[in-house]
């Protein structure tokens, strides 16, 4: 593959996006009901890769982790995924010139993206020292090592020049992975360098938007159920909307002004029910997360959609998952977010882990297991829930970063 952009560009200046803070980005998440479809355009697929057992088991205490931590010449090119044993979405991602190729995590709870953690990074002539070192804290892991810039390469005739890149010499919790790539705002980026503490880097979007190959400065991302452990049936689109992944009307909901959740893709819901049964009475703020596997609801939240599961109990000891009689899967209602006056629903299979994964993530055989489960802290911190991979298995969710205004589009 040529791996040389089709037109020169000079590194990105830190102070231009210094100017552009995320307080002044548009993002909108788009919610749809997604179809099967051949790719388009330029699909970057998302990869599952082969996990099981004790990595899948603390999954959920995972999540809670990381939601303490969480404080133009081209068209949109839309570029496959795999979903890496059921809770993570990979894409492959092309380093140097020629590239090395290496699988990382799409993650919207983050910035950095880097790599080493797996395949280790191989230097090449377009490889070119910052003079900084990096680290980044995930909540339930972190990487640190030295910052660099290179060729970066997504799809074919899809080449961000001098993209800042992270080569990890220490790291932990990446078993599987050899990195992320970082989709969420450019400010989740200040204080990961060093000694230029204050430094923004430019994000992938940043440089490719800057370098002309996209005309706007939005991604879409779907998701879907997998099949099997190493499936690959996501996609990203970076530029743009690619209506070939969802159905209907988009759905458009401003950016939360609420603290933590405003610094990241974070939104309000206005209230939640799980049948008859209220869940979040009020409106309250959020984060949306692809890094994040399950869909994580502030204590007192979540406590009230456990007691309106009869029989159903949080295995506090071991999985940290909600368990499910089996008398009460039948009777399981649907769990409604309403997102600025539309209710998007997760139905009871959405809810459940299928028995047939049970062994893959490492739990009990036979018991079923639920995808709701709890934040650790009660409301009232700023950030009350994630919704995270398995509420985006549903919809077709869009990232839209473009006007001043900020929004979060659902369908």
């Amino acid at each position: 593959m040529d791996c040389r952009p089709h037109h020169s560009c000079k590194q990105a200046e830190t102070s231009l996006i210094v100017m552009r803070s995320f307080s002044a980005f548009l993002i909108a998440v788009i919610i749809t009901a997604s179809r099967s479809t051949s790719w388009a355009s330029v699909t970057i697929p998302l990869t599952k890769l082969e996990r099981a057992g004790s990595y899948l088991q603390g999954s959920a205490h995972a999540d809670r982790a990381r939601a303490s931590f969480l404080k133009t010449t081209s068209g949109p090119k839309t570029i496959p995924a795999t979903n890496l044993v059921y809770i993570q979405y990979t894409t492959s991602v092309g380093v140097g010139c020629p590239p090395t190729y290496y699988n990382l995590i799409v993650d919207t709870g983050s910035s950095n993206t880097f790599v080493g953690t797996g395949k280790k990074y191989v230097r090449t002539s377009t490889s070119v020292p910052t003079g900084q070192n990096v680290t980044v804290n995930y909540g339930s892991g972190f990487f640190s090592g030295i910052e660099y810039n290179d060729t970066v390469t997504l799809a074919a005739g899809f080449v961000i020049a001098n993209q800042s890149i992270g080569d990890a010499l220490k790291f932990a919790n990446f078993d599987g992975v050899d990195g992320i790539i970082g989709v969420g705002p450019v400010d989740l980026t200040q204080d990961t360098l060093f000694p230029d503490t204050d430094t923004l880097i430019p994000t992938i979007m940043d440089n490719a938007l800057k370098q002309g190959l996209i005309k706007q400065r939005i991604f879409g991302i779907s998701f879907a159920p997998a099949t099997t452990s190493n499936d690959t049936n996501g996609a990203i689109t970076y530029g743009g909307i690619d209506p070939a992944f969802y159905t209907g009307n988009i759905t458009y909901a401003p950016v939360t002004k609420i603290h933590p959740a405003a610094h990241y893709w974070g939104i309000n819901v206005t209230d939640v029910t799980y049948g008859t049964h209220t869940v979040i009475p009020r409106s309250t703020a959020g984060i949306v997360d692809a890094g994040t596997s399950l869909v994580v609801l502030a204590d007192d939240f979540f406590f009230r959609y456990l007691q309106a599961i009869p029989g159903a109990y949080l295995d506090v000891n071991n999985t940290g998952l909600i368990v499910i009689p089996p008398s009460s899967v039948a009777g399981m209602q649907p769990l409604n977010f309403t997102i600025n006056g539309r209710a998007f629903s997760m139905d009871t299979a959405a809810q459940l882990i299928p028995l047939n994964e049970n062994a893959i993530w490492g739990i009990e055989t036979g018991v079923q297991y639920g995808v709701i489960t709890n934040l650790g802290a009660d409301s009232g911190r700023g950030s009350d829930f994630i919704l995270g991979q398995k509420f985006m298995e549903k919809y077709y969710v869009v990232f839209d970063c473009q006007s001043q205004t900020r929004w979060l589009c659902v369908h």
